[in-house]
């Protein structure tokens, strides 16, 4: 059995059972500062990974998160946040947990440790779409064989992983490995580890989705007002953008049905609503590309 850091017992909370409430609280916090900092060693291949994704992303291709228990949770968390942040389609990033959508909320027995589910479950990936393994050991026999099917499958692989001997790193194209130390709590990697695949996975998805131009400046441009605050957001973004009052923002956005990128070329460039939308189809839907195409006219 390789040596799995996440189970080593924390000499800096050995005794935190004999501790009071807010001293248990600083000493969970002062163990997730390490969080960010080891993130940080790891920022080239995280550029590495988003660049893969992007790529993939431009011909067609989609993004799926494989994990089992936390590590599959957080990646249907980030997958579910995509859409009505960016306005992508609900199956461009999605996420997978091994045991099925049971194992969201209940844990599945034997689930991590069947290799065959694994291979099962990522028939699903072409050689178009992108495979990020997620476990903070990095050795479960599932994500072994979704990572061995994805091979099979032409698909560009990732591992995500806080432990430097996980079996994934081995045979996915490219590792991201952030160690972060013994748990507070021995083998709870639902804490730092997660904290860790939380925060990569934010990157990976935004990182992608800035790269293909689905944010203006750090505006979420393509998000879908679906409630009252985010047709707030909407109306401040149409408002900063394009230089305008909040009600001539509502306005527009009223007549073309809250398509904010639409909104915005309607006002800043003075267009008809079938102009704009010509506009934006002609820039691949790139708000920038499209506005700088009429600042050169």
């Amino acid at each position: 059995m390789s040596e799995i850091i996440t189970e080593y017992r924390n000499e800096n909370t050995k005794n935190i059972d004999l501790l009071s409430t807010i001293d248990i609280v600083r000493k969970i916090n002062e163990e997730d500062k390490l969080v960010a900092l080891a993130i940080e060693d790891e920022a080239p291949n995280i550029a590495q990974a988003i660049d893969m994704i992007a790529k993939q992303f431009l011909v067609g291709g989609k993004l799926y998160y494989f994990g089992a228990g936390t590590s599959g949770r957080i990646g249907i968390l980030d997958a579910s946040e995509c859409p009505p942040t960016f306005g992508v389609p609900a199956d461009m990033v999605t996420g997978i947990i091994a045991g099925g959508d049971t194992a969201i909320r209940t844990a599945v027995e034997g689930a991590e440790d069947n290799f065959e589910l694994g291979e099962k479950d990522a028939q699903v990936l072409t050689d178009k779409d992108v495979c990020v393994a997620i476990s903070a050991s990095g050795n479960p026999k599932y994500l072994l064989g979704v990572l061995s099917q994805a091979e099979k499958n032409g698909c560009k692989t990732i591992a995500l992983t806080c432990n430097h001997n996980a079996l994934i790193l081995e045979e996915a194209r490219l590792g991201i490995c952030v160690e972060v130390g013994p748990e507070v709590i021995a083998g709870s990697s639902r804490m730092k580890a997660g904290t860790v695949q939380k925060m990569v996975l934010n990157m990976l998805s935004t990182g992608a989705m800035i790269k293909i131009g689905k944010t203006y400046e750090n505006f979420m441009i393509d998000l879908m007002p679906t409630n009252e605050k985010l047709k707030d957001r909407a109306i401040r973004i149409v408002a900063e953008i394009a230089e305008t009052k909040a009600s001539t923002a509502l306005t527009t956005l009223l007549a073309c049905n809250w398509k904010v990128k639409v909104a915005i070329m309607m006002i800043k460039c003075k267009l008809t609503q079938e102009q704009a939308q010509e506009a934006l189809r002609k820039n691949c839907g790139v708000l920038r590309r499209a506005l700088n195409s009429f600042s050169k006219l």
